[in-house]
């Protein structure tokens, strides 16, 4: 009876600390509102304004409304193009491929390869460089997406067309 009793005091007393926790890692896929409302219709870069495609917009929140999101940029005509694909702002610490990047916007670009895509981040309002990774190609009868960053509880992927490239969170 008293290992029932200290059980159930044990199982008691740990499930509020465990639902916070599980609360505090939560990210969701944001809305499209969500989405609209952080996302700039024309992006600074560099020295220009560069119109996004919002349809293209996609991103996660977490329960505190920090917000890492992305939309696909219309280069055509700017000094940008061919340089830079997405926007990226990041509310929150992530970490992609191998690039530790802290709150604030950035852009990426991309080139195909031989095994996948080479994606290059830099500094929105610089074009400063801040790394490379390899996007890896989806296995077969993956949907293709323009542009997808799939929240945590499915997948730590951003997708760019059939190619991922894997994140992690920062806390």
């Amino acid at each position: 009876m008293k290992l029932v009793f200290f059980a159930l005091l044990t199982a008691l007393t740990l499930q509020p600390s465990l639902h916070a926790q599980t609360a505090k890692s939560t990210w969701r896929a944001a809305t499209a509102t969500e989405l609209e409302t952080a996302l700039p219709a024309r992006a600074p870069v560099e020295k220009e304004r560069i119109e996004t495609e919002m349809r293209t917009a996609s991103g996660i929140v977490n329960p505190q409304g920090k917000l890492i999101a992305g939309v696909v940029l219309i280069t055509a005509g700017y000094s940008a193009d061919g340089k830079y694909s997405h926007y990226l702002l990041v509310q929150a610490p992530i970490t992609i491929g191998d690039i530790a990047l802290t709150p604030g916007t950035y852009v990426l670009g991309w080139q195909r390869n031989d095994t996948g895509l080479t994606v290059k981040l830099y500094d929105a309002a610089t074009g400063t460089q801040r790394g490379t990774a390899i996007a890896h190609r989806l296995p077969t009868g993956a949907r293709v997406e323009s542009f997808r960053i799939w929240a945590p509880a499915e997948q730590k992927l951003i997708q760019i067309g059939r190619f991922a490239l894997p994140y992690t969170l920062g806390e």
